[in-house]
């Protein structure tokens, strides 16, 4: 029997290899500008065949990458079995704990429409697809994370399975060491099944998106430092520099509130005074309406990504980032960070804090290698302008391909990881979008 035989005699879930007829759609990352190799894809049917999949990759000396959705994905799966791990889509949410458990599978628009009615929300990021385990893993950088900290910093408990093949359920008291390094350390030292986490009150949530067209650009920025300089907690403010094809460049402030419209409002007036408003959704949100604010796509495409964590936002960071049209880039965005990021909880994890107050996060399309090319160079050439107000960390979640693990953690977070990695996973069964050895 041959290996792949072998593998489909394993697993109760489907097994793509190459020359099946859905083998390239399955290995097929959300990112569709990242080529993704593979020995095998598996489409687990439960956490058995995830578990079955462990095994048999330690006994044949195979790698395992599991990839929910395909977010992140960087391409470094030459010579893997692809664990998908989609159909492990079980969700419950319990309102009196305030607790939700949520399988591998299972994306944040489904949690924020469950937990919504009962006036909760879970620490979700701008896009509704994304898959709870895979963002809690790289920390999570929530739309709340000024609140509430990392998503990552909420998580009461992991259902794994280890690079032995061994199902665990994984929190402080049980394997404290691992329980760090999965809220925030990524994907290497187990294949999660399910994340159990705390949700959060939320009986009102104010948000929306203001527009004005570009010219406006550096009134916005002003605005945008004045409010961001004093913001409390609750909000969130985010400032986007946007080139859409075929439309005039815009400027654009996202925010989020968890609070009442009237005490909002006095905090975001410098916006107001700015002349020239062409659009303003904000408004009182159902929490499962979260998405709505940014409409990122919901459909894989190709672009290219490069963030960067800023120490200040001063007169000179300002005139790099409105010196130029962003041109090729689709978007260029500040995030205003701080808050409950910034300040280390008492049973923190691997993600450890924030303490930089803005991240500036550039994406453009990729349709062809030559405008690939283009966007790399404009977000390289913006990177270096802006080299004085940079810390050199960038958040895991915000990793692009070729950037490496080593970037996301201090230094000693980084050694532990390390450690706990060559402890864990001696044979390295298991393959992060990020490896922490790389």
């Amino acid at each position: 029997m041959n290996i792949t035989a072998a593998l489909r005699a394993t697993v109760r879930g489907t097994v793509h290899t190459a020359g099946d007829a859905g083998f390239d759609q399955a290995r097929r990352p959300w990112n569709l500008a990242v080529e993704q190799p593979a020995l095998a894809v598996v489409e687990a049917a439960d956490a058995h065949d995830v578990a079955a999949v462990a095994r048999f990759a330690r006994l044949h000396g195979l790698a395992v990458a599991a990839q929910p959705s395909g977010h992140g994905a960087t391409g470094d799966t030459e010579g893997t079995i692809l664990l998908r791990t989609g159909r492990l889509d079980d969700l419950s949410v319990d309102p009196e704990r305030r607790v939700a458990r949520a399988g591998a599978g299972v994306r944040w628009g489904r949690v924020l429409a469950e937990a919504g009615p009962h006036g909760l929300t879970g620490l979700a990021g701008s896009s509704p697809v994304v898959t709870v385990t895979g963002y809690t893993l790289g920390g999570g950088l929530s739309w709340f994370g000024r609140r509430h900290g990392w998503a990552s910093d909420g998580v009461r408990a992991f259902d794994v399975v280890t690079a032995d093949g061994e199902p665990a359920r994984v929190t402080a008291d049980s394997d404290p060491d691992l329980f760090w390094a999965l809220r925030g350390g990524g994907g290497d030292f187990a294949l999660v099944t399910a994340v159990e986490f705390d949700l959060h009150p939320a009986p009102v949530l104010y948000g929306g998106r203001m527009a004005w067209s570009a010219d406006r650009a550096p009134a916005v920025l002003d605005a945008y430092r004045e409010v961001t300089e004093g913001a409390p907690d609750e909000l969130t403010v985010w400032y986007e520099l946007l080139q859409f094809p075929g439309a005039p460049a815009m400027v654009a402030v996202d925010v989020t509130f968890l609070g009442e419209a009237a005490d909002a409002g006095p905090i975001l007036r410098p916006f107001e005074k700015v002349g020239g408003l062409l659009s303003d959704s904000r408004a009182v949100l159902p929490v499962a309406d979260l998405g709505s604010i940014t409409a990122e796509p919901t459909d894989p495409g190709a672009g290219r990504s490069r963030a960067e964590l800023l120490t200040r936002l001063d007169d000179e960071a300002a005139a790099v980032l409105l010196e130029h049209p962003i041109d090729p880039l689709l978007s260029v965005q500040l995030r205003h960070l701080g808050g409950a990021l910034a300040r280390r909880s008492g049973n923190g994890g691997a993600a450890g804090p924030l303490t930089e107050p803005y991240a500036l996060y550039m994406f453009g399309l990729a349709p062809s290698r030559e405008a690939e090319a283009a966007v790399r160079a404009r977000q390289a050439g913006l990177a270096t302008a802006l080299t004085g107000h940079t810390s050199g960390r960038k958040p895991l979640t915000f990793l692009a391909p070729g950037e490496r693990a080593a970037s996301a953690f201090t230094a000693p977070a980084l050694d532990r990881l390390r450690d706990l990695k060559r402890a864990r996973d001696p044979h390295g069964v298991l393959r992060s979008n990020f490896p922490v050895l790389a």
